[in-house]
């Protein structure tokens, strides 16, 4: 029984885990979105798309890569494709909110989709879609498991905001989800516990769910019946890239590929927050997959004819420094004259704040009603390792940043327009955010889309709460929350961990703008032709 329950919470913690998520460029490399413009031509003749998403994938890596021989397959789609270093991710760059952001086309403020860590104030209670395995195993497994599994696509996902799947089938077009996250569709699946750990827990041994046609999600779905190698404990329950390849590569030959397929391979992420964002071997092994996805044709060359091929990441990763004193920020000691909700413990009458760490992000809740958020904000600014500190002020949003005295405030708004076509009202010291404004049209520094993107986050959720952000190096904490000391992290808005690589191949047209909010209208053009 010890040897069934070890592995039940393994099972727990593989299914939450794998939404933990987050292309390191160089500093001051910027995007040109002006550049990328939709030229999807209305005669094309549609092919079956597929969207393969290698987590925490990252432009300078990936070359690397790809220079030292370690990538073929992603050196062909290039090759024989478009290949892009900066689409920007969604915020927080965690991968619950990215990926709800790909499926949608909105950022938060539509999907409702916060973060990987949030407090509802609807339920009273912390959310947790997993976080690492010392601050989930302070938490109800169960709820963990049914948050990350059920609540998050069938619940939280605000239903008013249709996923790309949704309106497919509303053309009467398949689609199909592997491993992805984020999954909702309008076919009904059951997603199947193994009796053993259900018997062992207190686990269901079934999860009634929507989403597209065809589901595969680890040891609860599959569509290769021959992919039970691929979803032992020792393999993560098929949280992996081979069981993802396999499954795709069983939709190909059993000619079951529909209109769009999402695909989402996840060890990289793993293998970066490890050993960091120079570390190749996760792209090599999502490499490998590739190749078994593409050899399913029986040449590569078939592949590019027979379907549009796009590879991405969903958010980068920064660098931690290895010094555990100086590199991570914890929030508890600058909020410690209030009284901060203990993970262990359900949030009482008692308590003040809630701090819900998304790595280089967080949001402080400000529970109890006496408490004004400008109070929590001055003492947030004792931190200089803090570079955004944002709250809602009546329709404005207020921005600070650690150790400073300057100020910037916005709302959506007519004077000033960006490479986007949004319209913002501006007042304070752009310089905080890395704004610069020329004949009222803005320019993103290292901060991309930061004014939409932090709105989205601004507007996620109810609650009265700070928006939090560190500087690149540094990575923030609360209680039990993991660190990457040494390795990789990402959360914050910052260029480092918002700029991921597209490769697209098997088509000439490319999404409206580089952002990830644009990738959903261009998917369904290409599917509809």
């Amino acid at each position: 029984m010890l040897a069934r329950n070890r592995n039940a919470i393994m099972l727990v913690l593989c299914l939450s885990l794998l939404v933990t998520a987050g292309c390191r460029t160089e500093t001051g490399e910027q995007t040109n979105q002006l550049k990328a413009k939709s030229n999807i031509a209305s005669n094309q003749t549609a092919k079956p798309v597929v969207l393969i998403m290698i987590d925490s994938i990252i432009n300078k890596s990936l070359l690397k890569a790809i220079q030292e021989g370690r990538a073929p397959a992603l050196q062909y789609l290039i090759k024989n494709g478009q290949y892009y270093q900066n689409v920007v991710s969604s915020f927080p760059t965690m991968s619950v909110t990215i990926d709800s952001s790909l499926l949608t086309g909105t950022y938060a403020d539509r999907h409702h989709v916060p973060g990987l860590v949030w407090y509802s104030s609807a339920e009273n209670r912390m959310i947790f879609y997993g976080n690492g395995a010392k601050e989930s195993l302070k938490i109800d497994q169960l709820q963990v498991f049914l948050d990350a599994v059920y609540q998050l696509n069938q619940v939280q996902l605000n239903k008013k905001t249709k996923t790309i799947h949704e309106e497919l089938a509303e053309k009467g077009k398949d689609s199909a989800s592997v491993n992805a996250i984020i999954f909702r569709g309008k076919t009904q699946h059951t997603l199947n516990v193994p009796p053993w750990i259900a018997y062992s827990t207190r686990l269901p041994e079934h999860i009634n769910v929507t989403g597209p046609k065809w589901l595969s999600y680890a040891a609860l779905a599959q569509q290769n019946p021959k992919n039970d190698w691929n979803t032992p404990a020792w393999k993560k329950f098929g949280m992996n890239d081979e069981f993802s390849a396999q499954e795709l590569a069983y939709l190909i030959k059993q000619n079951k590929l529909p209109n769009v397929t999402i695909a989402y391979f996840p060890e990289n992420d793993n293998t970066v927050h490890r050993k960091g964002p120079a570390e190749l071997g996760g792209i090599e092994k999502a490499d490998q997959a590739l190749q078994d996805v593409l050899n399913a044709y029986g040449s590569w060359e078939q592949a590019l004819k027979s379907s549009v091929w796009i590879v991405m990441g969903d958010s980068a990763q920064s660098y931690v420094y290895d010094d555990r004193d100086r590199s991570i920020v914890d929030l508890r000691p600058l909020l410690n004259r209030y009284r901060i909700a203990k993970l262990n413990e359900s949030v009482s009458s008692e308590d003040q704040i809630v701090i819900s760490t998304n790595e280089r992000m967080a949001y402080v809740y400000a529970i109890d009603p006496k408490i004004a958020l400008p109070d929590i904000v001055k003492l947030l600014k004792n931190e200089k390792k803090l570079d955004i500190i944002a709250m809602k002020d009546g329709e404005n949003i207020r921005i600070a940043a650690g150790k400073s005295d300057k100020m910037f405030t916005y709302r959506p708004g007519v004077k000033y327009s960006d490479e986007y076509g949004q319209s913002w009202t501006l007042s304070g010291d752009p310089e905080l955010v890395d704004i610069s404004i020329t004949n009222n049209k803005l320019k993103y520094g290292k901060y991309p889309d930061v004014l939409a993107r932090l709105y989205g986050a601004m507007y996620s959720h109810d609650g009265s709460y700070v928006v939090v952000t560190v500087q690149p190096g540094y990575e923030l904490i609360g209680e039990s929350s993991p660190t990457h000391v040494g390795g990789g992290a990402h959360g914050s808005l910052h260029e480092l961990d918002s700029l991921v690589p597209l490769i697209v191949s098997g088509t000439k047209t490319r999404p409206k703008t580089l952002r990830i909010v644009d990738i959903k209208d261009w998917i369904l053009k290409l599917a509809n032709g």
